[in-house]
């Protein structure tokens, strides 16, 4: 793959002359089959990261790419300085965030997507943004935003369960571009997905452990080259992931309306034996025992989960 350079002048992110007065950051970049997005996406990058005051560093994890985007991280190389990790085998999305972050040197870490469809230059934004915050999230709310109706109706339904569970108005679920503490991030590692679910499960994680996330209004744009996302699959996915990240983390909220909901039809099951049949009969003492153990293993998990926090 022959890319030119000649009219791109030499990029530093790590200029001696800056005062250092933020926080350092690792921008972490996962990559997989991006040859025609990852040059620009870098260059980019670079340009914004020269306006920030404090330390950086650019950490790229090839995920077992298949097409020429190991030789085009070979040749940006040359020009901004930035450290390839290469997966032998594409191990997901979320596999590759871990890596970076488990080899990030910074404060925080950022991370953002190698396919044109984030506004890089809105990442100083949002980094000046995480002085106040715990995890400043890009939501795709901006004035130009580029995503498919098919896309937009199901992440509609999972931000409504989303936001009931978190009691949190949540503009974006699961931007891939957002700046967040790493130690945090190291905290949840070991619960965090390998696939698409990264973004959603860390979210959802920040949110009901009660961490302070501010979502910052950005741009999307249509991605270069072909999207890894699997419609369907993915929402699949997403839900049953949203609902074990709630049962993890906030299982009062999961268990106890479904208890309400048995000890309801105890109740009406109840009225019918009593005033009907005149028999209390085995189903209405089945729905009870339901009620009262859904009950009383929502409080044991819910103390279970505070006393680990």
């Amino acid at each position: 793959m022959s890319i030119a350079f000649a009219e791109i002048a030499p990029v530093s992110t790590d200029e001696k002359h800056r005062s250092r007065h933020q926080p350092g950051v690792s921008v972490v970049i996962p990559v997989f089959n991006e040859q025609e997005a990852v040059v620009p996406t870098i260059l980019e990058l670079a340009r914004c990261l020269c306006h920030y005051d404090g330390e950086c560093e650019v950490i790229v994890i090839n995920d077992g790419s298949t097409d020429a985007t190991r030789e085009a991280l070979s040749e940006v190389s040359r020009i901004v300085e930035l450290r390839v990790i290469e997966h032998p085998r594409n191990l997901g999305y979320g596999a590759a965030l871990k890596t970076g972050i488990r080899y990030a040197r910074q404060p925080l870490v950022a991370i953002v997507d190698a396919d044109g469809s984030y506004p890089i230059e809105r990442l100083v934004d949002l980094l000046a943004q995480a002085r106040h915050a715990d995890m400043v999230v890009g939501a795709r709310v901006g004035p130009r935003v580029v995503q498919s109706w098919p896309r937009r109706l199901a992440k509609s339904c999972l931000l409504q369960f989303a936001q009931w569970l978190t009691r949190r108005e949540i503009p974006d679920l699961n931007s891939g571009m957002r700046v967040f503490r790493r130690d945090l991030a190291e905290q949840f590692l070991r619960i965090l997905p390998d696939g698409f679910s990264f973004t959603t499960t860390i979210t959802l994680s920040m949110l009901t452990k009660g961490y302070r996330v501010h979502f910052e209004p950005i741009d999307y744009h249509k991605r270069i080259g072909t999207s890894k996302i699997r419609p369907l699959k993915d929402t699949l996915n997403f839900a049953q992931l949203i609902l074990r990240t709630a049962i993890y983390f906030a299982p009062i909220r999961v268990f106890l309306p479904v208890a309400v909901l048995f000890f309801l039809a105890f109740l009406s099951a109840l009225g019918w034996d009593v005033l009907i049949r005149r028999d209390l009969t085995e189903g209405t003492l089945v729905l009870l025992t339901a009620s009262t153990q859904l009950a009383l293993f929502a409080l044991l998990a819910d103390m279970i989960d505070k006393r680990g926090s």
